[in-house]
């Protein structure tokens, strides 16, 4: 039996589900904004999720992301008697894959437009290169470095991230290194941390900049089906 009822632990897939089974939603956490006005329980954020709240919900699937939500959460929930499927994405085929997988285990019964759409997107892109730190946070400064699925956007974009082959998935660089290296740019996300115009440019005088959305950056569901015309503009426009 398809699952009637679900709660998305992982603001990308909430917007996946919402837009391909509508209805099967019972729960999200509080970080889940698309799509905008979605009407469901509030089950906390995705690092402290409300598990007695998402217990009372009686749901039949838990989704969730090895990345964003911790073990011990999910692990709480599988002893309340709770199916739970986790994701794994590092890169955009990945994600494909892991999209196709939530979708079936939801029950929805064919694979939806905006997912061929998005896989179309990708292709044909440009094979111009050039070199970029991509910090995600700061104090302290930590940056996109080896197997992450930003990363593997960027570089379909033509952008290589210069601590790729980092051994860490985020390490802590210190801004004068971040300086010294001297990228072709600098790419800004505003989430996790919130990186703006006025909060982030000035620590690299002289570099062009790109100031780039989380959610087009970051994020596997419908909006990686515009993610590649968004991300190349804002690209493209990087000004010092």
């Amino acid at each position: 039996m398809s699952p009637a009822r679900v709660v998305s632990l992982v603001p990308s897939l909430t917007e996946a589900v919402a837009h391909s089974a509508p209805g099967v939603l019972v729960g999200a956490t509080d970080w889940c904004v698309h799509p905008a006005g979605l009407d469901v329980v509030r089950v906390g954020g995705t690092k402290n999720p409300n598990a007695d709240r998402i217990t009372a919900l009686a749901p039949d699937l838990v989704i969730a992301n090895e990345e964003e939500n911790r073990e011990p959460d999910l692990a709480a929930l599988r002893a309340a008697g709770l199916d739970v499927l986790v994701t794994e994405v590092r890169t955009l085929p990945g994600a494909f894959r892991e999209l196709d997988r939530v979708l079936t285990a939801c029950g929805v019964p064919a694979r939806p437009r905006w997912l061929d759409e998005a896989e179309t997107a990708w292709d044909g892109l440009p094979a111009e290169r050039r070199t970029a730190v991509v910090p995600v946070w700061r104090r302290p400064w930590m940056v996109l470095g080896r197997d992450t699925f930003a990363g593997d956007l960027l570089s379909r974009l033509g952008v290589d991230q210069l601590y790729a082959a980092h051994p860490e998935r985020y390490p802590r660089i210190p801004l004068d290194e971040l300086r010294a290296v001297r990228p072709d740019l600098v790419v800004l996300p505003d989430e996790p941390y919130r990186f703006t115009p006025d909060d982030g440019p000035e620590a690299f005088p002289g570099l062009p900049c790109a100031l780039v959305g989380g959610r087009h950056l970051t994020w596997y569901g419908p909006s990686l089906a515009e993610a590649p015309a968004v991300l190349g503009r804002a690209l493209r426009a990087a000004r010092p």
